[in-house]
């Protein structure tokens, strides 16, 4: 008998977070939801913050998915970009951390092969192929709620392979395995307490 499991996909921002739901029984996926966060009518960051915490947690809470699977942010020019892409992924990793559900980070460039074949597939590219992958009979207006159920169907497929993303069980995980994004204060020595 095969395990049934959910997938929640994200792709974290700050304007629009988008995310979907699969369900996997076997090698068979089927599509269950697609949605986006919009947040353009905040103004305030750490308010858009919260509410991507918030929501998070709600699909978390409602779905029940067994893995999440989140867009890594992409290395752009924009230094602030990079810095509120990487704290909106950082608080979507952090609801699921603290509901103990195992995340997995992809690149976009891995994403967008594993849908099209094609590192780099335009948005529409990729919203095509996964409406004819999972029979979606229409596509929503904005595509980060595709780009979300994108990084849920790349899952399923490195799902069982020696290497994915980068996975985290924890807290502790993911500072074991990303000892360059922690802080050591200046005070002390790396790893210790000054004497």
């Amino acid at each position: 008998m095969n395990k049934e499991r959910i997938i929640l996909g994200i792709d974290p921002g700050t304007t629009i977070m988008g995310f979907g739901l699969i369900k996997v029984v076997g090698k068979t996926m089927t599509f269950l939801q697609l949605n986006e966060l919009n947040l353009q009518k905040y103004d305030d960051h750490y308010i858009k913050l919260k509410l991507i915490f918030e929501r998070t947690i709600e699909l978390i809470d409602t779905h029940h998915p067994d893995e999440i699977a989140i867009e890594a942010p992409f290395y752009g020019k924009n230094v602030q970009s990079m810095l509120k892409l990487g704290r909106a992924q950082g608080v979507a990793m952090a609801a699921g951390l603290s509901r103990q559900i195992p995340i997995t980070e992809y690149l976009p460039k891995k994403i967008k092969m594993a849908i099209t074949g094609n590192g780099n597939a335009s948005k529409e590219q990729v919203a095509k192929m996964l409406q004819g992958l999972l029979g979606l009979k229409t596509l929503p207006k904005n595509l980060d709620a595709t780009d979300g159920l994108a990084a849920a169907v790349c899952h399923f497929y490195n799902s069982g392979r020696i290497e994915v993303g980068k996975s985290y069980s924890g807290w502790a995980s993911f500072v074991k395995q990303n000892p360059e994004r922690t802080i050591t204060s200046p005070l002390t020595p790396k790893g210790g307490i000054k004497k």
